[in-house]
């Protein structure tokens, strides 16, 4: 398959139902983008960038302060590279001595993920991550109604929405479910822990245990759970049932 038909497939994908938002970012799941391109491009193939080290290979890189990982996907012997820090809930890059397999991993994931999307794969939903933080878009870019790509990505999403919504809720992952396990185990009625979590600024109040990210409860929440529980209780309002 030509490398130009390879893209226009790819982007022609409609990524809509499978968008998902984080601090006002769109991504999508890596597990599901990886499915798309495989059936696209069955020889496809990605490499994770590793570094030898004391301990053998290590899959990210550090300038002594931070790091970030490498990855690359090949379509039709062409490889596209993606570079990318390795940051936490609220995508800051997280202190080296801070990181964890588990957010090195997360965010291979998610290189990978972007790496296709240079081949097209929903590309249109990271227009805009380029800018510096808190800049605003220079004033020669297309306004947003007339902007296509932006329009384009509006669009998608509410295809999504209109789709997550007609069909059934998905039953809560093993995260999730060890979560409910601990707030009964420690008494925390649902209601508290949205409480503790929105006065943090994470997610608005009437947001759903069920429906925090994954990532937010591995990376947060479960490490933390026992200090989080004593926040709670410190509560004056505290209502254990």
């Amino acid at each position: 398959m030509k490398l130009a038909s390879i893209f226009d497939k790819l982007n022609a994908v409609d990524v809509g139902a499978k968008i998902e938002e984080k601090n006002g970012l769109s991504y999508l799941s890596w597990a599901w983008a990886w499915a798309e391109v495989k059936k696209a491009v069955p020889d496809a193939s990605y490499t994770v960038y590793e570094r030898e080290t004391e301990f053998g290979p290590c899959p990210y890189f550090t300038d002594g302060r931070t790091c970030w990982v490498k990855t690359g996907v090949t379509l039709g012997g062409l490889e596209h590279i993606e570079m990318l820090p390795v940051m936490d809930h609220r995508n800051r890059s997280i202190p080296l001595e801070g990181v964890t397999s588990m957010d090195v991993n997360k965010t291979i994931q998610r290189s990978l993920t972007k790496a296709c999307a240079r081949h097209g794969l929903g590309l249109y939903i990271y227009a805009g991550e380029d800018l510096p933080e808190g800049a605003a878009a220079p004033e020669a870019l297309p306004a947003p109604e007339s902007d296509p790509g932006k329009k384009k990505l509006e669009e998608a999403k509410s295809r999504g929405k209109a789709k997550k919504a007609a069909r059934d809720p998905l039953p809560p992952s093993m995260t999730h479910m060890a979560l409910r396990e601990r707030m009964d185990a420690d008494g925390i009625p649902e209601r508290e822990l949205q409480k503790y979590v929105a006065g943090k600024g994470f997610f608005p109040v009437e947001t759903p245990v069920d429906e925090y990210p994954e990532d937010f409860l591995e990376g947060f929440l479960m490490p933390k759970w026992e200090a989080v529980v004593k926040k709670i209780k410190a509560d004056p309002e505290y209502v254990p049932f």
